[in-house]
């Protein structure tokens, strides 16, 4: 009996195997496979219970910046969905760290910049009460940081 590609798997489709052969080798081309690789060796510093204990587990010791600008709401109604965005004007950017200074686990997530792309990331956290949030940079092997407080009305981390 002679096998066809329709005899080994008579439920996938040629193009579904394609599609997807494409969508792994685009997120590979974005650097999104390496991002989820190294957020996965992030594990201390996303399961630290301070911010001191997370950007130290990052390997860090950041100074304040102009260059970096973070938008969070003054007032967040649900804590649940807190918009913020990080832009780094900083030359080399390679990753961007969001933190919340009160939550129960401070890091709330990592981005790795692919050189030679806009450093601007934008993404929703949780917020368990008013706090700080705050932007870390890695740029040029570096640290850097700046500050946003957030006001929040309903908690969202079980609060």
């Amino acid at each position: 009996m002679q096998h066809t590609f329709d005899t080994i798997f008579p439920n996938v489709q040629r193009r579904q195997i394609l599609a997807s052969a494409t969508a792994l080798a685009s997120f590979a081309g974005l650097g999104l496979i390496p991002g989820l690789v190294q957020a996965a060796g992030n594990e201390t510093a996303f399961n630290a219970k301070t911010l001191g204990e997370a950007i130290k587990a990052l390997g860090g010791t950041p100074v304040e910046s102009k260059e970096l600008v973070i938008t969070s709401p003054d007032i967040a109604e649900n804590g649940a969905v807190v918009p913020v965005t990080v832009q780094s004007n900083l030359p080399k950017t390679q990753e961007i760290y969001i933190l919340v200074e009160k939550n129960p686990n401070p890091l709330s997530a990592v981005f790795v910049i692919p050189e030679g792309t806009e450093a601007s990331v934008q993404t929703r956290v949780k917020m368990s009460q008013s706090t700080n949030v705050h932007a870390l940079v890695k740029a040029g092997g570096k640290f850097y940081t700046t500050v946003k407080e957030t006001k929040v009305t309903l908690g969202g981390c079980g609060g």
